[in-house]
Formats: structure tokens, C-alpha cells, sequence
């Protein structure tokens, strides 16, 4: 489990030995069950999250109740509400687990005293801003230019462990389409 993240982080920046000790002490195991809610709306984000089994989602309700999902994370990658994460605001995000999940988690006191502490870091933290942008950029482009198949097709071709391993229920809230549209757009897709 230690040996996921540590690969991870390496994956990204350098870290001397000593100081990645220090910072998979600061990570605890925790376990969620399917749907369980682990940011609700409202709350204050006080922790990242590294997913070692299992699957996150972000998302936020709408003023007529209904669910926008903003980000799916499976195995090796990292989820927070990064909104209240930095800005210590109550949130608009939920983060939810949408099958039996098991996390490395770090309070956001201990990541930030890694920022200041570890060398090396700060580098991990860009570097997980800057993804976090390009896919918030990439979902905001998708939905303003693209029709319902295209990001159908470009959510097969970039991340396909959505349409594998998500309910369509799931998968049609994440393009913003109703399930049914999804019924009749992966039928037309088979017949071509």
C-alpha cells in the first residue's frame, strides 16, 4: 500500500529516502464503503486522499437536486476537494465513494507542513495542480464543444475505467446526459 503511493510520488518528482519515510508516516489507511460520503457539501476539505483499491467520484448538486460529477479517480491517483482544500472555505463538493474503497489519506496540517519540510514537495503538489487543471480545463471544454458522442468517444479513449466499471446510471451523469441518451448513443456507436 506505502509502496503504491512512494511509486507514485517518485513517478512525479525526487524525494530522498529519509524524506519519503517522513511523508508515508503522515498518511493513514482509511476504508470507505460503496457510496459512502466522505466530503459533504458544506464541510471544510481537511484531507487529500490517495485511492489504492477502489473508486472516488467529485461532484455537486444542482438547485434542482440533480448530480454533476465533475471527476472520477480509480487506483494510483489522488482526490481532494481542492477548493476547500486551499481555501479553508465550506465546500460545494461532495466526494463520494462509488465502490468499496481503500485510501492513504493526509490531513492538509501535515501536507502543508510537507511543503515546508520536505524538499521535493513542493514539485509533487504542482505537479497535481497542474493535472487537476488540465482535466477541469479538458471536462470544461468537452461539455462547451463537443456533442454527447464525441465525449463519449474521448472519455473511451482517455479514461475507459469510467464506461468499464461504472453504472451507465453513473457514466450518463458524468457526460451530463440522461441514461437513456446513453442507451441509444452506445446502440448507434455498435451499429457502426
Amino acid at each position: 500500500m506505502y509502496d503504491q503511493l512512494a511509486n507514485f510520488i517518485l513517478g512525479k518528482t525526487a524525494i530522498a529516502e529519509p524524506d519519503m519515510q517522513v511523508v508515508l508516516s503522515l498518511f493513514k489507511p482509511v476504508e470507505f464503503s460503496k457510496n459512502e460520503i466522505l466530503l459533504d457539501e458544506g464541510k471544510t476539505a481537511k484531507n487529500f486522499f490517495f485511492v489504492v483499491k477502489g473508486c472516488l467520484r467529485l461532484y455537486s448538486l444542482q438547485p434542482n437536486g440533480s448530480e454533476a460529477t465533475g471527476y472520477v479517480v480509480f487506483e494510483n491517483m489522488f482526490m481532494a476537494g481542492l477548493y476547500g482544500f486551499i481555501t479553508q472555505e465550506p465546500t460545494y463538493e461532495r466526494i463520494q465513494a462509488l465502490e468499496d474503497t481503500t485510501l492513504l489519506c493526509i490531513s492538509r496540517e501535515n501536507f502543508y507542513y510537507l511543503l515546508d519540510q520536505v524538499p521535493g514537495w513542493e514539485k509533487f503538489y504542482r505537479s497535481l495542480l497542474e493535472f487537476a487543471y488540465v482535466v477541469k480545463s479538458q471536462r470544461l471544454f468537452s461539455f462547451l464543444a463537443l456533442d454527447a458522442t464525441e465525449r463519449y468517444q474521448l472519455l473511451l479513449k482517455e479514461n475507459p475505467q469510467v464506461a468499464e466499471r461504472l453504472s451507465n446510471k453513473m457514466v450518463a451523469n458524468y457526460l451530463g446526459i440522461s441514461q437513456e441518451a446513453l442507451s441509444r448513443l452506445k446502440g448507434k456507436l455498435k451499429s457502426t
